[in-house]
């Protein structure tokens, strides 16, 4: 991917955060954070037609991936990725954007995803906020499916 030099570094976030999920248009893609609805216009701009944000009315179905931002706390990350969690499939992917200072906040995040059952993929620093990649390793739940 090329990063478009005109566009905002808000922009560049949700282009890497893009990548970092490994969106196609056909994903069902949720998204949440105080940036959501900025990031959702971006996506559908994109051509991303299947995304939501969540808190926004009733969730049907599973999602494929999340996208979390905006989010400057620790308690508002944790809220946020306790209403994305449930939505998602067992091999769903999220990446978390970390826009704050807040000392030992990507490392709190990181136990969160963790508990969670997510496992760490990557993480990148992009010149707005630390953008860290997990994906979910929920082996029940495959097996369910199976």
């Amino acid at each position: 991917m090329t990063l478009d030099p005109c566009a905002t570094p808000r922009q560049q976030a949700v282009d890497i955060m893009i990548d970092l999920a490994r969106l196609t248009r056909s994903h069902r893609i949720a998204v949440a954070g105080s940036e959501s609805v900025q990031i959702h216009r971006h996506l559908h701009r994109r051509g991303f037609a299947r995304c939501s944000i969540v808190g926004s009315g009733v969730q049907f179905g599973r999602y494929s991936a999340a996208l979390i931002a905006g989010d400057r706390s620790h308690q508002a990350l944790e809220a946020s990725l306790a209403r994305v969690s449930p939505l998602l499939d067992a091999t769903a992917s999220v990446v978390v954007s970390i826009d704050s200072e807040e000392k030992g906040l990507s490392l709190r995040v990181r136990t969160r995803l963790d508990q969670l059952r997510f496992r760490i993929e990557a993480g990148v620093r992009c010149q707005q906020a630390f953008l860290l990649s997990a994906y979910r390793c929920n082996v029940a739940s495959i097996a369910k499916a199976a």
